[in-house]
């Protein structure tokens, strides 16, 4: 879970981290949490319906997670926010697979998941990206997340 995040603090400045609430408590995200409180950087926990604005053209609106949670691991627990900047909107899904999918189907209106741009969920794993919640976003480009091997 977000094992990059150390390097991104440590070069960057970093002024807040967005994190949604767990059932578990994960060792990997107490060891990333505690980092990130030593380097004096704000936490924020999200949830659906709380919104993050950046300035007067830009702001995310959190999505998913649901209180309570509707899952047991941590990926479909994953941040989903809309991201909207003027006329441009960006749906980014974290590591969600289809469970989850299914889920902000059934509790979104079809105009909060419509997207111009897609994150495609979990690095395009088999696991999610169904064509389900691919119609129900429409995006017009989608990107995918991977590294270099």
């Amino acid at each position: 879970m977000c094992g990059g995040i150390k390097t991104v603090i440590e070069n960057l400045e970093v002024k807040n981290i967005v994190v949604s609430r767990q059932k578990e408590e994960y060792q990997n995200f107490k060891e990333i949490m505690g980092f990130v409180h030593r380097k004096g950087v704000n936490v924020i926990v999200v949830k659906r319906g709380d919104k993050l604005v950046f300035d007067k053209s830009s702001y995310a609106d959190i999505l998913y997670p649901t209180e309570p949670l509707p899952h047991d691991d941590i990926n479909n627990n994953s941040i989903v926010a809309k991201f909207i900047c003027q006329s441009t909107s960006i749906l980014f899904t974290g590591d969600i697979e289809k469970e989850a999918e299914e889920k902000l189907i059934s509790i979104c209106d079809k105009d909060e998941l419509k997207a111009d741009i897609l994150k495609v969920p979990h690095h395009g794993s088999k696991t999610s990206t169904t064509n389900k919640f691919l119609d129900a976003v429409s995006p017009k480009i989608t990107l995918i997340g991977v590294r270099r091997e």
